[in-house]
């Protein structure tokens, strides 16, 4: 009776989603004609058939989630629905007379902190609907709500998703000024020769670079793509404004571009600092190599067990070998520093 009554409720909320909560379901939000964005309670039922703007958000990774977006009847076309529930992480955005729907990354989000990790943010967008879903947490989606929750005035659809993608744009800024100042101390490291333990942390550094750039270069081609398009392939309440968009990433980009540069030169001539430090190692050890193969060839003569060797039956021949030894030592010095191998 029990497994019954699950399934008759389950049923139940897929031919009426309106009438019991949305599961899987992170935030929702209704943005009134106002711009004031009100917040919905996830617990409770949710109206989709309300008047404004309404923003629903979701955890993919949960699969009841999953189940009711594909039975709900929302006004999404198939295919931007299919892509919503995809696992597709190819940055994309497409646009129809009515909707937008697409795909682009994002940065991961900890507890506490922004993590270098790429996530990616899945949507469709109608003028009185968003549909967003992710499999981690993410920055941007999670900072527009802080926004909203703080009562930033939205006025349309397209609005809102510009302000997730500006969000996108200023946590990924804040991650290259974080790599910025760490390369200044490297480089003050390098320039000071203290080289101790700087390329493991540039490699992670110029790692990070290339990330950001894959990111912010998919973002840029997307829009731009979308502002070839066109404002008048779209309704009012969705144009965004792509253009703006790709400037603000492209100028964003070429900082990224030319921090992974600097640390490629820093990790060159880190480089080149520690294989001069391993040719002055090398180098002292084969002054002593040269130094003391002399003094080896003297006490190698002297300890030969044959006859007729010199100073056996002097009472001061211990003192002359060691002369010997060292008047060695002294010529293999006076030349080599003669020729210039000693400075």
């Amino acid at each position: 009776m029990q497994a019954e009554a699950l399934t008759t409720a389950d049923i139940a909320m897929r031919q009426s989603p309106t009438m019991a909560s949305i599961p899987g379901l992170v935030w929702a939000f209704r943005i009134h004609a106002d711009g004031i964005a009100e917040p919905l309670n996830v617990d409770e039922p949710i109206n989709l058939r309300g008047d404004g703007l309404l923003w629903l958000h979701f955890n993919l990774a949960d699969l009841r989630a999953d189940q009711w977006l594909e039975a709900a009847d929302l006004d999404i076309p198939a295919v931007g629905k299919a892509l919503l529930l995809s696992r597709d992480n190819f940055q994309q955005i497409h646009a129809a007379d009515d909707c937008i729907y697409g795909v682009f990354s994002d940065l991961v989000r900890a507890i506490d902190r922004v993590t270098e990790e790429t996530g990616y943010l899945h949507f469709a967008m109608t003028e009185h609907l968003l549909v967003s879903g992710r499999h981690h947490a993410l920055c941007a989606v999670d900072a527009t709500r802080r926004v909203l929750e703080s009562g930033q005035r939205i006025g349309s659809a397209a609005a809102l998703l510009e302000t997730i993608v500006e969000h996108v744009a200023e946590t990924m800024e804040r991650v290259a000024e974080g790599v910025g100042s760490k390369l200044d101390g490297i480089e003050e490291k390098v320039l000071s020769d203290d080289t101790a333990d700087l390329r493991r942390d540039l490699g992670r550094l110029r790692r990070t670079c290339v990330r950001l750039h894959r990111q912010l270069s998919g973002l840029l081609l997307m829009f731009r793509r979308l502002d070839l398009q066109g404002p008048d392939v779209l309704k009012p309440a969705l144009r965004l404004r792509a253009g703006k968009l790709a400037q603000r990433l492209d100028a964003l980009d070429h900082v990224v571009v030319e921090m992974r540069e600097r640390s490629r030169l820093l990790q060159e001539e880190l480089h080149l600092k520690i294989e001069e430090q391993t040719n002055k190692s090398i180098h002292l050890l084969s002054v002593l190599t040269a130094l003391l193969l002399p003094p080896t060839l003297v006490t190698g003569i002297f300890g030969m067990n044959t006859k007729g060797l010199p100073l056996t039956d002097v009472d001061s021949g211990f003192l002359t070998a060691g002369v010997l030894v060292i008047s060695s030592s002294a010529l293999a010095y006076y030349i080599m520093k003669r020729f210039g191998i000693v400075k």
